[in-house]
């Protein structure tokens, strides 16, 4: 359904807006926990490991993805805000169009790069081998996932975040269940893990994609549209691209970092990839009421509404504190206990208590993240690109540079450490630039 976000009281709207995406974050994490908890419970300790070393790498692909989603879905938000129906449906047919372009080139160059991809992190030769067939497997579907991720970003442009929410759910289950099947009943290991999730995301996405379709043919207009446009798709990579360079620069340090971790040697490796699909989790959370913050500043501003998006942010630093809270009590409390979930009867203890150290030293910072994605949703919702990278970049460099020289101190400890560190800093310069307020120009 799709719901215009510039009339009704502006925290109810953006609390209804965002509340179905906080969901879809819920199901979509708790089937990447899936792979990895079945992996490890089915397939063994070294498999666990397998799928977390190639994991900073598949989000390099993600990044891509979602950076893609983000960006369209900005400029799609305020071409509905401002009754430009003709220019928006230019806009999805000629951001679909490059993804597909894309995706089949990056799929291409990932196939035959995967081996330099694995060596590149340090990958231990006990893991190697399944490492790398879980991320061939995961690029020969990674146009499903580039074509999912557009089609949802434009749904949530046009208001509607339930139906991504729905087709999310059937996926999550779909790939749990074939999990299950695959790994525990067949006994495949890691590919079992990647073919699961290669089939379910691709349901998904040729589901999605069949309703998208409906959903922009009945949006009445009376000119014709053109199906693709240089222009428009200018604009969507003034958008695009820093959204793009965005998540892809915290990938690329997440690889630098997870270089780092690799030479600890698997137990390490695994006990780090059950804490960061655990982080994953709660970032991702907040990350995506800052995309629903940014569509709901792109629409009100692209209708002239400024008061509406301050009263917003009201609103959304309210539900973004109270997520951030409830992911840190629940992994203090219980970190041992989560880590757990991963593990089975074979598992070193070195495994155990490298991953309950790392959720014991980040979660207690989640706040901090957690309003530095809000600002940043506002500043991309307002086309402050260069301030939103600025703010994204002090992370990414502090993060990546920290974890190498403290690590020369600190061990792994000076890892978890930086952090903290980074997000604090960062988080300094996105309120800086929120409150300096460029963003109120809006997309122009």
């Amino acid at each position: 359904m799709v719901k215009d976000l510039t009339v009704g009281n502006p925290q109810k709207v953006l609390v209804t807006f965002t509340i179905p995406m906080f969901i879809s974050v819920v199901f979509q994490q708790l089937y990447n926990i899936a792979d990895s908890v079945i992996a490890g419970k089915f397939a063994g300790e070294d498999a666990l490991a397998a799928v977390g070393a190639s994991y900073p790498i598949t989000m390099i692909f993600m990044a891509v993805a979602v950076g893609s989603n983000v960006g369209c879905s900005v400029l799609i938000s305020n071409l509905f805000g401002a009754k430009k129906y003709e220019q928006m449906k230019t806009a999805v047919s000629t951001t679909l169009i490059s993804a597909v372009v894309l995706a089949v080139l990056m799929t291409v160059l990932g196939l035959l790069g995967t081996r330099w991809l694995m060596n590149m992190i340090h990958t231990p030769d006990n893991i190697f081998g399944d490492g790398a067939y879980y991320l061939r497997i995961y690029i020969a579907g990674f146009i499903f996932v580039f074509l999912y991720n557009i089609a949802t970003g434009v749904f949530s442009a046009l208001g509607d975040s339930k139906t991504p929410l729905y087709f999310l759910i059937g996926s999550s289950i779909g790939n749990i269940l074939l999990d299950l099947l695959f790994v525990a009943c067949f006994h495949w290991g890691v590919g079992g893990v990647g073919w699961a999730t290669f089939i379910a995301q691709g349901a998904a996405c040729i589901l999605a994609l069949f309703a998208l379709k409906n959903r922009i043919k009945n949006i009445k207009t009376t000119q014709a549209i053109a199906f693709y446009s240089k222009e428009m798709f200018g604009k969507v990579c003034r958008l695009a691209v820093p959204s793009i360079l965005q998540q892809s620069f915290v990938s690329v340090g997440n690889i630098f970092i997870q270089s780092l971790i690799n030479q600890n040697g698997s137990h390490v490796i695994a006990g780090y990839s059950a804490a960061v699909k655990l982080n994953t989790f709660a970032i991702t959370s907040a990350t995506t009421l800052g995309n629903g913050i940014s569509n709901f500043t792109a629409q009100n501003l692209g209708a002239g509404q400024l008061e509406r998006v301050k009263s917003g942010v009201k609103g959304g630093i309210k539900m973004s504190a109270a997520i951030a809270v409830l992911f840190t009590a629940a992994f203090c409390a219980a970190a041992s206990f989560f880590i757990q979930l991963f593990m089975n009867e074979t598992s070193d203890q070195l495994a155990l208590s490298t991953g309950t150290q790392f959720l014991y030293i980040v979660s207690p910072f989640y706040i901090i993240i957690a309003m530095k994605l809000l600002f940043d949703g506002v500043l991309r919702g307002g086309g402050a690109m260069k301030s939103f990278m600025a703010a994204t970049f002090t992370d990414l460099f502090l993060r990546v540079v920290l974890a190498y020289v403290l690590s020369a101190h600190f061990g792994v400890l000076g890892i978890w450490y930086s952090w903290p560190i980074g997000w604090t800093i960062s988080a300094v310069f996105s309120a800086a630039f929120y409150l300096r307020g460029n963003w109120k120009r809006g997309i122009e």
